[in-house]
């Protein structure tokens, strides 16, 4: 991690000695350093004390020198104004600090400088005073140093005091041995960062020091494999990181000096923790390891994006990310390769990414699962979509991957840097077999290949202090990840991708970029499918011969290296960007069958806002049912004919549309199909024969309507409607799944502040859809549970807006939220004991922690609704209103809400839900340490200042 948080792991190979505090025993075999004058006055203080192996005046000179403080002083953050060069008596000077690691400023006045030290004392944010000691005495081997820290005021006596006392302690300690490895015989080094501003010499702008830059990019192709020893993919990995650490021109190992190692996981050999095999590989052995999910095309840009925000909030300062195949090496051995084979306990210390079973039931019925078949469907939707006949579409398709290769053919790290005519690409043959129409082999993602691509990412700050020059910087403007609807064939249309149009106009947005301006592109390539959605997603023209979308050649020519295609990509447009520092470029990368997707912007020149991986919750539309029987007429959305390995066809796949917007899949073995363009014709299914009823153009009948709206309203309010309104809103398990999928997004997306959860039609929901669950569809989904949400209720301030009836389940779902507002109208009840049922969504075990034991009992036992009135006096309900005004009600709460500072809000909220199961005991020392980094934020001065100011406060939440 980060230098303030990696120095506490290095205190006992740097420092001989222990460290006590104030109140504790003197370290044995050390000569004793009195306490220093005046500390006594102070309400709580902290020592550090320690040998040196250096001379006392070495010690004293360099802990005097301001331009040396960043480099072992770990409570140092920036300088703010001007300031001496060194500490002489009588200077003032202006520090921000880090309490808790919240920077914190300080004003210092210096009492005493000499050749034992110095004495400081200064004010704080929120009244604090300091004080900040360093003496230096003669020992036998060198020095003792003691370094102590002293805090008062309101605050440290109150309960932020212990919290803020011990993030002191150990930030001294950090610095004692920080301090005798700068001057000592320590045998380990850390980078030293400075978090101080970076002056760009280019533009001339001022960089925050968390800024993160791409600052090294490395690949490797191995196209002859060596069979007599073949290399594995972690060796691959090491090598393009080596050669990314070369690239960049550090003069520091910056691999060893990571804080965080990330890895893509390869798909030719399985590795449960290949960070950590990386990270021990090249020295980085104080690293944090983290690695993308199991299976994901997306992962090498998530990757970054992750990084990226790691960097800008301060946790990290070197990053290094890398993946690789040996899918070539594997084919071409006859036997198993003797290559590392870590326990299966091995993990990293953190995953991210999405991973879940890629088909349900309808896509596993039919085969549907392999990303030949899937793919194909969906440009067969683009097609229908389109209007174009099969032939026409087939050329452009392949002239699209002809212009790809001939960008490959330019790469020096292309798999195949063979440039080919779109007719060869098209044209079926020996070398080139049909594998799902309208997709020859030269048309599909190439798996055997040994690739390996790395990335190096820092802060602005590291960059400078590992003196990288700044023509190698490329900055991280923004980053985004969404993900689709899971499951392909619950996907309103198979030629559209909402996420990627989400994930895109967010990072572009926060780039303030528009399409159009864009200069190299590198879209997901996997199948032409792929770069058409992401294309017409983001507004791009797909068929341009001006317009390249790829800087490597795409996955057919540069090769598919499993999961680690993104991370090729980045590695390729940062070299194109640092010869054109004024251009924007954009990669995208996909997981399964366009599921998951992942968005970066790049550019020379630095951003305008500081970066954010964003994870924007938008309007999704409505699934449809997958259905695994059929008997009906429909509308053909998309079809493909399956050929054997010998060119000769299996089967054709199809997704019909039924009248009522299910689709269904179908996988038919007709001979008189094949040829045959079904695509936008009606059919029906007859004697087990597809007919088709006629020859003219359809269009496809829509969804069936959402059971969950979700829109944004204000600054930060998600607004999550259910709407059965024929059924009183009640829950079935498409509503469930809708409504976990509406409150997952606005959870992960920072922009949303508060949810407002309401019904549509005058109800807010009868509870349980009993006519569905009696057939066996019962509404529980995998994270959140009974009723899409009961399990798991949202960690952000939910507000229910309840008209009409919450009963049942729904009374259950609005227990979930934290503040409730009810039309004077408004029932609540748990009639479950009327159908032989309990209320075990949480509505029992709710009702008796939030209402006295007799009225849970009579909501239990009587099973008889109460009104919104009565709730109201017993403090369940918040407001009751007029009926029709619930919405506008919760609304204008949330408003009030998101005006507050959004640290505050969410420390508050989790205070209080974690209080009830907390001692006495326990319970102030809690709220200590929740409390702490609220008293000391920015947030916190900028709510103070804003007061005084008499001016609406600007929150950051940090």
């Amino acid at each position: 991690m980060s230098r303030w948080r990696t120095a506490r792991t290095l205190a006992g190979a740097l420092v001989r000695g222990a460290f006590a505090r104030s109140r504790g025993a003197a370290p044995a075999g050390l000569p004793e350093v009195p306490a220093p004058a005046g500390i006594d006055g102070y309400a709580r203080h902290v020592t550090a004390r320690g040998a040196v192996a250096a001379e006392p005046a070495a010690v004293t000179a360099l802990a005097r020198d301001l331009d040396r403080t960043h480099e072992w002083l770990t409570l140092h953050a920036a300088w703010r104004g001007e300031r001496p060069e060194r500490i002489e008596p009588g200077a003032e000077f202006v520090q921000q600090i880090r309490l808790m690691d919240i920077p914190a400023q300080a004003r210092w006045v210096v009492e005493r400088a000499d050749d034992d030290g110095f004495a400081l004392r200064g004010t704080g944010p929120m009244g604090i005073t300091l004080g900040l000691w360093c003496t230096v005495r003669p020992a036998a081997d060198g020095s003792v140093v003691r370094l102590d820290a002293a805090l008062d005021g309101s605050p440290v006596r109150g309960p932020v005091g212990s919290t803020a006392v011990r993030s002191v302690e150990q930030a001294l300690t950090d610095s004692l041995a920080a301090l005798a490895g700068l001057v000592g015989d320590a045998p380990v080094r850390r980078l030293s960062v400075p978090s101080e501003p970076i002056h760009h010499e280019r533009t001339g702008k001022l960089l925050d020091p968390h800024t993160p830059v791409v600052v090294g990019v490395g690949q490797v192709v191995n196209r002859t494999p060596d069979l007599s020893a073949p290399r594995e993919p972690v060796d691959l990995a090491v090598e393009a990181l080596r050669a990314a650490a070369a690239d960049s021109g550090a003069e520091v190992d910056l691999l060893a000096q990571a804080d965080l190692v990330y890895a893509v996981p390869s798909a030719s050999w399985s590795y449960p923790d290949q960070a950590g095999a990386v990270a021990g590989l090249v020295g980085a052995s104080r690293a944090t390891t983290v690695q993308t999910s199991a299976q994901g095309g997306d992962g090498g840009q998530l990757a970054v994006n992750d990084a990226a925000q790691e960097i800008v909030d301060g946790r990290a300062d070197i990053a290094v990310i890398s993946g690789a195949e040996a899918g070539a090496t594997m084919a071409a051995l006859t036997g198993e390769p003797r290559w590392t084979r870590q326990p299966a306990s091995a993990a990293p210390h953190r995953k991210i990414g999405l991973d879940r079973p890629a088909n349900n039931e309808a896509e596993t019925a039919v085969g549907l699962g392999a990303p030949i078949f899937v793919y194909p469907l969906l440009e067969s939707a683009l097609r229908g979509r389109e209007g174009t006949a099969p032939g026409e579409h087939r050329a452009r398709i392949a002239a699209l991957w002809a212009r790809m290769s001939q960008v490959a053919a330019e790469n020096p790290y292309a798999w195949d840097r063979t440039a080919r005519t779109a007719e060869e690409i098209a044209t079926p043959g020996e070398r080139n077999r049909w594998v799902s129409d309208p997709y020859t082999k030269l048309m599909c993602a190439n798996l055997q290949v040994d690739l390996a691509a790395a990335v190096i990412v820092t802060s602005a700050a590291a960059a400078r202090a590992a003196g990288i020059p700044q023509d190698r910087w490329v900055f991280v403007h923004a980053g985004a990840s969404a993900t689709e609807e899971w499951f392909v064939s619950e996907r309103a249309s198979l030629a559209e991708s909402p996420a990627i149009a989400a994930a895109g106009a967010a990072a572009l947005g926060h780039a303030g970029v528009k399409p159009a301006d864009l200069g190299p592109v590198d879209l997901y390539s996997c199948f032409p499918s792929a770069v058409q959605l992401a294309a017409n997603a983001l507004g791009l023209p797909w068929d341009d011969p001006a317009r390249p979308l790829t800087v490597t050649g795409g996955l057919t020519s540069a090769g598919g290296p499993g999961n680690n295609y993104g991370t090729h990509a980045v590695a390729s447009i940062v070299p194109r960007l640092r010869a054109a520092p004024d251009e924007v470029g954009l990669t995208t990368s996909l997981g399964w069958y366009a599921t998951k997707h992942a968005v970066g912007v790049y550019s020379a020149t630095p951003p305008d806002r500081a970066f954010a991986h964003l994870r924007p919750a938008f309007p999704r539309p409505a699934t449809r049912p997958a259905l695994t029987e059929w008997d009906g007429a429909g509308v053909v959305e998309a079809a493909t004919l399956v050929h054997r390995r010998d060119g000769e066809p299996e089967a054709m796949l199809l997704s019909v549309l039924t009248d009522d917007g299910a689709r269904v899949l179908l996988r038919r073995e007709e001979p008189e199909l094949h040829g045959v363009d079904l695509v936008r014709r009606r059919v029906r299914l007859a004697d087990g024969r597809i007919e088709v009823l006629d020859d003219s153009r359809h269009e496809l009948p829509p969804p069936p309507p959402a059971p969950v709206r979700t829109e944004r309203r204000g600054t930060g309010i998600s607004v999550i409607t259910l709407d059965r309104p024929a059924v009183r809103n009640a829950v079935n398990r498409r509503l469930a799944l809708a409504l976990e999928q509406a409150v997952n997004d606005a959870e992960a997306d920072p922009a949303v502040r508060v949810l407002v959860l309401t019904g549509a039609g005058g109800t807010f929901c009868a509870g349980m859809d009993l006519a569905e669950a009696n057939r066996g569809a019962v509404p529980v989904t995998d994270r959140r549970g009974p009723l899409g949400l009961t399990a798991e209720p949202p960690a952000k301030p939910t507000i229910a807006a309840v008209e009409g009836a919450a009963l049942a389940g729904g009374f259950e779902l609005a227990l979930c939220a934290d503040l409730i507002v009810a039309a004077e109208d408004a029932v609540f009840g748990l009639p479950e004991a009327k159908r032989g049922l309990l209320a075990a969504a949480g509505g029992l075990w709710r009702t008796a922690a939030r209402l006295p034991r007799s009225v849970a009992l009579e909501l239990a036992l009587v099973a008889e609704p109460l009104p919104a009135t009565r709730l109201a006096e017993l403090g369940l309900v918040n407001r009751v209103v007029p009926p029709g005004t619930a919405l506008d009600a919760a609304l204008e709460l949330a408003d009030r809400i998101a005006a507050n500072a959004p640290l505050s809000v969410r420390v508050g909220k989790e205070l209080i839900d974690a209080a009830p199961g907390w001692t006495a005991e326990e319970g102030f020392a809690r709220q200590s340490e929740l409390a702490g980094p609220v008293l000391l934020s920015d947030d916190a001065r900028e709510g103070v200042a804003a007061f005084a100011e008499r001016r609406t406060p600007v929150w950051t939440g940090r």
